[in-house]
């Protein structure tokens, strides 16, 4: 199949990409710089000359594409509510009726339930959501009647030493020494390898399942504290409670993201999908796995 995929010189997308690839998918990968070129090539896949602000590419590249796979997004850029509704309206503008649609979500969709499970039809709005403009792609993705559109819920992604979170939290305590958790820490997130997201994605490609929403996570539940604790022992550091306010102190609004818990059931995946995460576990990957080998 012909896949266009955005984001393939990131994490989450450039495990994606070897996976389709790898599958025996013709994969061509946005990419905005020459290192993100070189990145994409590396990986199998032709690379498409552009960013998520190119338009006229964007709709292009998915004319010619059966598929179109959107991994690509910056949290910290201010702007990626606007860039995003943009892109996704090129994208799929582009993409040919009955084309397969595969958007990138997040378990931040969903509101902070306290410990709470939550699936698929649990209620999420803009006004809840701590990515709201998550909510509306997602909206918009499965809103678009011409194409076989999959929403991915992605919990905490982890594994192959990286993620943006688990990442800071390691450059901090070797830093100062310690590694922060809010209050008890007791607050329990789910998780997934990005190996095993990887493998999702795979499948909703080639299973198409037109207006499916799909958590991915693993049965696997794992306290903040815990979490710090990990981090605090690959690094020599000591993890410590700090409290809310030093918490919105250190980090803004982001720290309000750290107190949440909304672990997912990830049921319907592996209903619709035949899913089945196999990868170690977070604290196991990040105590003896790819964490402690990088």
């Amino acid at each position: 199949m012909r896949i266009l995929i955005t984001g393939a010189s990131g994490y989450v997308g450039g495990v994606v990409a070897e996976h389709l690839v790898r599958a025996g998918h013709e994969v061509a990968a946005l990419a905005r710089s020459d290192r993100a070129r070189e990145r994409v090539e590396g990986l199998g896949a032709k690379a498409v000359p552009g960013s998520l602000r190119d338009l006229d590419v964007l709709h292009g590249a998915a004319a010619t594409a059966e598929a179109v796979v959107h991994t690509a997004v910056d949290y910290a850029d201010p702007e990626m509510g606007e860039i995003e509704r943009d892109a996704l309206a090129a994208l799929l503008g582009g993409l040919n009726g009955g084309g397969a649609f595969v958007y990138t979500s997040t378990g931040l969709v969903y509101p902070d339930t306290r410990g709470a499970t939550v699936d698929e039809d649990h209620p999420v709005t803009a006004e809840t959501s701590p990515m709201p403009y998550k909510v509306l792609g997602e909206r918009r993705v499965l809103s678009a009647g011409h194409v076989a559109a999959t929403v991915i819920r992605a919990a905490l992604v982890y594994g192959r030493g990286g993620s943006g979170l688990l990442q800071g939290l390691i450059a901090g305590g070797r830093q100062s020494g310690t590694v922060p958790y809010v209050g008890e820490g007791t607050n329990a997130w789910t998780s997934v390898h990005v190996d095993d997201l990887a493998a999702l994605y795979v499948a909703a490609v080639e299973r198409r399942t037109p207006g499916a929403v799909v958590n991915a996570a693993s049965a696997e539940r794992t306290t903040m504290r815990r979490i710090a604790e990990a981090v605090a022992e690959l690094t020599g550091a000591r993890a410590v409670s700090i409290t809310p306010e030093q918490a919105a102190a250190a980090m803004g609004q982001s720290a309000g993201v750290l107190t949440r818990s909304s672990p997912m059931d990830a049921s319907r995946a592996r209903r619709l999908f035949g899913w089945a995460p196999e990868r170690p576990g977070l604290i196991e990957d990040l105590t003896t796995g790819s964490y402690a080998q990088s």
